[in-house]
């Protein structure tokens, strides 16, 4: 008796949409909107950058750059205060030594005694590239 009231409900349900006006909705104006249309801020500037062609609009690829030094420190760009990189100290290394990057003067990695200096861009602003 149970599955037969269900089915009547179901059914009627139906019936009502069938019948029903349709509601207006994106697809009717044009179609859904892209991926590209409902994005904003940094995630719309990033997107811009790859349709102009920027490979790494920031600068999130591995580069093999020679050691920094405490004169020439690698610059590594963010558009934060702090900034997390890994840094391989060897080539043949099986591991990655990772440590935090912070504003103001360069910082010398632990292990291989390299330097890495933040250099902070808005992206907003379009200010964006490699330091290296």
């Amino acid at each position: 008796m149970a599955a037969l009231i269900a089915r009547r409900c179901a059914l009627t349900t139906v019936k009502r949409c069938f019948f029903r006006a349709p509601a207006a909705t994106m697809a009717s104006g044009g179609g859904i909107p892209e991926y590209y249309e409902h994005s904003t801020g940094v995630e719309k500037t990033e997107l811009d950058l790859l349709k102009k062609g920027e490979k790494d609009p920031f600068n999130l690829d591995l580069k093999r750059v020679p050691m920094g030094t405490k004169e020439k420190p690698i610059e590594v760009t963010s558009s934060f205060t702090k900034r997390i990189i890994g840094c391989i100290c060897e080539e043949e290394q099986t591991h990655i030594n990772w440590m935090w990057l912070h504003e103001g003067n360069a910082q010398r990695c632990g292990s291989c005694g390299s330097y890495y200096k933040l250099v902070k861009i808005d992206p907003l602003l379009g200010g964006h590239g490699g330091g290296h």
